[in-house]
């Protein structure tokens, strides 16, 4: 896709997904075949469920059947969010992914893994996992040391939510006697 094209679509969609509370995070238009895909990608900082990507790709759809925006040729319009391994590259994206452990690539060659605790304007206040037993380790990264980021999967962490439920559950007393069967 030309800057060009990228700029006029970006520019056209933009407002709309913004009027639906979602930040437009990506435009990209591939061919498959003889046929074109324009795949758009939104996310807020509250996320993106279905209903609410249902309501942008109608909208965009719209659009983009009223204007020439994608010419004459025949195209299918992919609306979706970033994914869960997704880079940060917007100030937005490391607020998004606090709570998140992050892999980053340091402008100096370094590499590290962190959770991010807290973002502002300057950088991040990260957690750096202990090794061996150790316990974890506070640092500060500022923006301008980071060469590239991006969110890590997790599979066995628990949110918050889960989390404070069992610790009720653990500390729970049932004052009744139990019953013997």
């Amino acid at each position: 896709m030309s800057s060009t094209q990228s700029e006029r679509l970006r520019g056209l969609l933009e407002p709309l997904v913004s009027s639906q509370g979602l930040d437009l995070e990506e435009i990209a238009v591939d061919a498959v075949g003889r046929k074109r895909v324009l795949r758009v990608v939104v996310d807020s900082d509250t996320g993106a469920d279905l209903d609410r990507i249902a309501d942008v790709s109608r909208a965009l759809s719209a659009k983009l059947d009223e204007t020439d925006a994608m010419g004459s040729g025949e195209y299918t319009l992919e609306v979706g969010t970033p994914g869960a391994e997704r880079p940060l590259t917007e100030h937005r994206h490391y607020v998004r992914a606090t709570g998140r452990l992050v892999s980053f690539r340091l402008t100096a060659g370094d590499e590290l893994v962190a959770r991010i605790l807290r973002t502002d304007d300057d950088g991040l206040d990260l957690e750096v996992p202990g090794v061996k037993g150790r316990k974890p380790t506070a640092r500060r990264l500022a923006f301008d040391e980071i060469d590239r980021a991006r969110v890590q999967v997790e599979f066995n962490r628990k949110d918050d939510k889960s989390a404070a439920q069992d610790a009720n559950d653990t500390n729970d007393t049932n004052d009744e006697p139990e019953e013997e069967a």
